[in-house]
């Protein structure tokens, strides 16, 4: 059932993006009477799962989820069109088009993906508003698990005062800063600390199994009794709370393994909140030193009882374009900060570029619209910025040359737009060969 939600959603998501995006193409060209021939989602190599003729232009639905495509009349792209090029230029086809209307359809894709990703946020703010953890509330500081982390010097318990010389004001400001980190200041037992993290850090983490790094410390909140496990008919509840084990507290999630260590194969007394209520369950500890049960994440119950403190700001119906014009901006800015260390080899960030895996499994296993909206904005984004990239075949390289054509006055030749157009072409499979490379790579050494 989890594939079957996070296919659904990455689908979804995919297609949702392609098709506006297109539609950014294929608007402003009918606008200025240029004749589209194909609208596809999917690309149709060979056959076509759909297809249905419109007026002058063929709808469809290709078999390979990769990306779609409209086929704009006299215009050098991926199709390769020389026989329809070698013909004189007809009024209706794009290469017959002012450079300025040439301009605006080639930007019409990025420019749907920005509206896109901003509306998304807007009505986000005005669902949702912004929900998020206060720093100086999490008295013991952040749970650290990740052992790149901790061979770094980080530890369970620390507080992250400051990321390089931002103040770490709410659990947010952890993530959005840490593509830029350079320096942590902690607090640890009272003192406080520089921690300066490596060049390749980026790089060294994508090579680690566990990507996860400062964690929210929770209480061992049952979720799900596992069928193998020797508590099963334990009468646990989704939500009991295990507080005490043999007389030993047990505040945080985090600190049960080292406490079960210790009574493996044995049956132990612990304490659990159910509700406002204190009762006492015989557990047994297996041989492997576990419980075999999931724990639950209800935040909000953790709130309740202190944990940390949830700050939640909503917004008015005008008050949400603003916030969304933030979030917006931070994002942008974000996937920029991204790109620019990823293009730099010594950081290493290289090697954590995924492919359609590392999209997919950024999709939660559960349906949540408000994840699936943020992660969609920022995919469109996403789709956005590379689009810009000056990369002949994506539309930023139909903007370099159009952009050098209105200004030296002079028109690249056929001649050399399909040699570029090639070019590109091979550089973005070389791409997409690495980025999912990468993901197989992945899956079969970490």
């Amino acid at each position: 059932m989890e594939f079957v939600i996070k296919i659904s959603q990455f689908l979804l998501s995919l297609s949702l993006l392609i098709v506006l995006h297109e539609l950014g193409h294929f608007i402003p060209a009918k606008l200025f009477k240029t004749k589209v021939e194909k609208f596809y989602l999917f690309f149709d190599i060979k056959y076509s799962l759909f297809k249905k003729k419109i007026g002058e232009t063929v709808y469809g639905i290709g078999w390979l989820p990769l990306g779609g495509y409209v086929k704009i009349a006299g215009m050098i792209d991926e199709s390769m069109d020389k026989e329809q090029m070698a013909k004189p230029p007809e009024p209706w086809e794009f290469r017959s088009k002012p450079a300025w209307q040439r301009l605006i359809i080639m930007l019409g894709g990025v420019t749907v993906n920005f509206i896109l990703a901003y509306v998304i946020y807007v009505f986000l703010s005005l669902a949702y508003g912004d929900t998020d953890f206060k720093a100086e509330s999490l008295k013991d500081g952040y749970w650290i698990e990740n052992e790149l982390l901790q061979e770094l010097g980080f530890q369970t318990g620390d507080q992250i005062l400051m990321v390089n010389d931002v103040k770490v004001s709410a659990f947010s400001d952890i993530k959005k800063n840490i593509i830029t980190a350079e320096s942590f200041l902690i607090e640890r037992d009272g003192k406080e600390q520089t921690i300066e993290l490596p060049t390749d850090f980026l790089g060294q983490l994508s090579s680690r199994k566990a990507r996860s790094l400062f964690m929210l410390r929770i209480p061992f909140m049952v979720g799900q009794v596992d069928e193998a496990s020797p508590n099963k008919d334990a009468d646990l509840k989704e939500g009991d709370i295990i507080t005490k084990i043999n007389d030993e507290p047990l505040r945080y999630f985090d600190e049960l393994k080292g406490i079960l260590e210790q009574y493996k194969g044995q049956t132990v007394t612990t304490e659990v909140l159910r509700g406002d209520e204190t009762i006492t369950k015989e557990l047994k500890v297996s041989d492997d030193g576990t419980f075999g049960i999931y724990p639950a994440d209800h935040k909000e119950r953790a709130a309740e009882l202190g944990y940390f403190e949830i700050t939640q700001r909503d917004y008015s119906f005008f008050e949400s374009w603003g916030a969304g014009a933030v979030k917006f901006k931070e994002t942008v800015v974000s996937y920029w900060d991204q790109l620019a260390v990823i293009f730099s080899p010594e950081t290493g960030a290289y090697k954590g570029v995924g492919g359609f895996k590392a999209i997919y499994d950024i999709f939660p296993g559960t349906w949540n619209w408000p994840g699936f909206w943020s992660l969609t904005a920022f995919l469109s984004i996403m789709l956005a910025v590379l689009n810009l990239l000056p990369i002949p075949a994506l539309d930023g390289g139909h903007v370099m040359f159009l952009l050098y054509e209105m200004i030296s006055g002079r028109k690249p030749s056929d001649r050399f737009m399909e040699i570029a157009q090639m070019v590109g072409f091979f550089i973005l499979i070389a791409l997409v060969l690495f980025a999912n490379g990468n993901d197989i790579f992945k899956a079969i050494f970490n």
